[in-house]
């Protein structure tokens, strides 16, 4: 694994996305991580390229309840997202994925780069619960090609997210993301 120094303010080495300046606010130790971004590539390029875990490597999906309005859900990399259970889980009648460009209009990322920290908007965060008992997890940082790693407990002092149990195994060659 690629090892980077744990932020350091006096080191100034991360990239200042609004997601590494909302961390630094709140004094929150983070190691950086960045890797050579594939298009489509997901979670299994950034933990091959950074030889992490995919578990470990959390994705952010921007979804949206049938009234569209959004939200972020955390799911780990090797695993997909359960919409109807999501949906049963925060009282929606549906959960679904928001189109890349809406998706970009709420959180002020590009698709593949979206980090939970520092969104344009303030967006309710569901967490898939098993995300909080890992010991370290890798999360974007705010642009392609780019994640941070820090402690699960430092991601909920900050986003204060609601905890979900809402995980799918992943079908044989295919790629994480959400099935119903």
């Amino acid at each position: 694994m690629r090892q980077s120094p744990i932020y350091n303010r006096s080191m100034g080495t991360a990239p200042a996305t609004t997601a590494i300046r909302q961390l630094r606010e709140h004094g929150i130790p983070f190691s950086e991580h960045p890797y050579r971004y594939e298009e489509r590539g997901g979670t299994r390029v950034s933990s091959r390229e950074l030889g992490v875990d995919e578990h470990a490597v959390i994705k952010t999906l921007v979804m949206q309840d049938e009234r569209r309005q959004p939200l972020i859900v955390l799911m780990h990399g090797d695993r997909e997202v359960s919409t109807k259970n999501l949906a049963r889980q925060i009282g929606a009648k549906a959960v679904e994925p928001c189109d890349p460009a809406v998706a970009e209009r709420h959180t002020g990322y590009q698709v593949g780069g979206t980090s939970p920290f520092g969104t344009r908007k303030a967006l309710p965060v569901f967490v898939e619960r098993s995300i909080l008992d890992l010991p370290r997890i890798y999360i974007n940082g705010g642009r392609r090609g780019f994640l941070v790693a820090l402690a699960p407990g430092d991601l909920a002092r900050v986003l204060s997210p609601t905890a979900v149990d809402v995980a799918l195994e992943h079908r044989a060659g295919e790629p994480g993301g959400r099935r119903s």
